[in-house]
């Protein structure tokens, strides 16, 4: 999620160059002052002289911003691992070595495919708030990575704020509302291209073919079995995790409270905002609900095609 954080104006280097004026008349006299027009007074205060970033300096990431960035994928990755073993209470279901170790494997599967949610999603606010000549950067935030993870640790559940993309700079409400919903655009063009991606993925692979995948106590597939890797499932949960977080992540952020997205694509167009948050909310809904899964829809496609 995209938000404005008065610390954004402070930075190492000062993001907003100052705007060069047309001299279209200079005059020096004995106090070396410099005449302007009002057309010259008045970009000063309208900003109109700031070009747009050319493509290099869109994709362009500082230091601070990839530790950032890196941080909070780690943690986020963390907390994911947690919540797939149902936290610590998971060790009186699975016993402590199946817990471990489905920890342990579960944190690739998830940064495989959750970590793109997370991330493009921040990047969609980023490109499009420097297409519109804004500062914008990621920030995490220590204490929301905190949090999330031990709640995740302690109670198996997952509800984490690991930061946002801070932007600085003068921006029309509609320009505003394009850089709040360009995040959730990014998940649902995701969740689309995903559907294609897996069922090839799971196709040429054969993970459905197997007929063996244990489940563990607590209902999920086994990653390991016998000392061996069960690569199947993990390859599976991908695929099902990469849909659904995907789906929940675009909804969650459209929500207008707070600091999420929602609040400024609704201050935006309301149209929009309702347009957008229902083509969230009705398939999360239908999962929710048990009228459609990830699951089943990618093992039925990959059945008709393959």
């Amino acid at each position: 999620m995209a938000s404005r954080d008065p610390r954004a104006d402070i930075v190492e280097n000062n993001p907003f160059p100052k705007p060069k004026i047309s001299r279209i008349h200079s005059n020096q006299d004995s106090s070396n002052s410099t005449i302007y027009t009002m057309d010259d007074l008045k970009s000063m205060f309208t900003n109109k002289t700031q070009k747009k970033p050319q493509l290099k300096q869109v994709w362009e990431f500082s230091t601070i911003e990839k530790e950032n960035l890196t941080l909070a994928t780690a943690a986020f990755t963390l907390a994911l691992g947690f919540m797939a073993v149902r936290g610590v209470g998971g060790v009186s279901t699975l016993g402590f070595n199946t817990w471990a170790v489905t920890l342990l494997l579960s944190m690739p599967v998830l940064l495989l495919a959750v970590g793109p949610a997370f991330i493009l999603h921040e990047i969609g606010h980023k490109i499009i708030a420097k297409k519109n000549g804004c500062w914008a950067e990621f920030r995490a935030d220590p204490k929301g990575l905190q949090f999330g993870i031990i709640l995740s640790f302690f109670l198996g559940f997952l509800f984490m704020a690991p930061g946002a993309v801070m932007v600085a700079g003068l921006v029309t409400r509609r320009e505003n509302g394009h850089i709040a919903v360009a995040g959730p655009l990014t998940n649902l063009s995701l969740f689309i291209i995903g559907i294609p991606l897996w069922v090839l993925i799971l196709g040429l692979t054969g993970a459905f073919d197997s007929t063996s995948i244990p489940l563990l106590d607590n209902g999920s597939r086994a990653y390991l079995s016998d000392g061996s890797i069960i690569w199947q499932s993990m390859l599976i949960d991908a695929g099902v995790w990469w849909l659904s977080a995907n789906l929940i992540l675009g909804l969650f952020n459209m929500f207008p409270f707070g600091p999420l997205d929602g609040v400024k694509v609704k201050d935006w167009n309301e149209q929009v905002f309702y347009a957008v948050f229902l083509i969230f909310l009705i398939p999360v809904l239908g999962m929710f609900f048990g009228f459609w899964s990830p699951t089943a829809l990618l093992e039925n496609l990959v059945n008709t095609i393959f």
